[in-house]
């Protein structure tokens, strides 16, 4: 298998760590989608990135879906529960988790406008979506020891990836001060090797 993917990307990152995780080699090509040389609309007709070139030629996007695959072809350490209701809430998690992310790319790519050309509402907007997020996955999270309770899962790597991602591009954004239980369980995720060996560069 083949992941096409940057070293930036919160989803691309998610990938990688389950494929951490799950003890799965998989070869990495790094390709940036917004560089006018980047080949990811060959594998991806969206244009986005990860995606996962199986052995057999079919690309998988995405980041979603390339998890859910991933859990179910390594049979241990499973990431998602296998009860459907439990499942389903871990992959509620990974929805908001991915919104977080989804918003603050939004305004990153924003940004790299001409200032001119920037839109000030739309960032408010997305802004929005990152705080609203934020509390909502604070007050869930609670004093547990994970997102979904007692067991790490897929919930944990979707919302360190999005947490990481605001440390990466919003350092201004003071989530550590605002949400001490988040930023315990970022402390916590980042001592695991899949998250220390995927750490973005600066």
């Amino acid at each position: 298998m083949k992941l096409i993917a940057s070293l930036t990307s919160p989803f691309a990152r998610k990938v990688r760590i389950v494929l951490a995780e799950k003890h799965i080699e998989c070869e990495l090509q790094i390709d940036v989608p917004w560089e006018a040389t980047t080949h990811v609309p060959e594998y991806n007709p969206l244009g986005k990135i990860p995606v996962l070139m199986l052995d057999d030629g079919t690309p998988l996007y995405d980041s979603r879906v390339i998890v859910e695959y991933l859990d179910h072809a390594a049979p241990v350490h499973n990431l998602l529960p296998k009860d459907a209701r439990s499942r389903i809430a871990a992959k509620r998690w990974e929805a908001l988790a991915d919104g977080i992310s989804d918003a603050a790319a939004a305004i990153f790519l924003e940004k790299k406008r001409p200032e001119a050309q920037q839109s000030a509402d739309w960032i408010l907007r997305q802004e929005q979506k990152v705080f609203r997020g934020l509390e909502v996955i604070a007050s869930d999270v609670g004093d547990h020891a994970w997102c979904m309770g007692d067991n790490y899962s897929l919930a944990d790597i979707a919302v360190g990836c999005a947490l990481g991602y605001l440390e990466l591009r919003f350092p201004h954004i003071k989530w550590r001060e605002a949400h001490p239980n988040l930023a315990r369980l970022a402390s916590k995720l980042n001592e695991r090797p899949s998250f220390s060996s995927t750490m973005p560069p600066q």
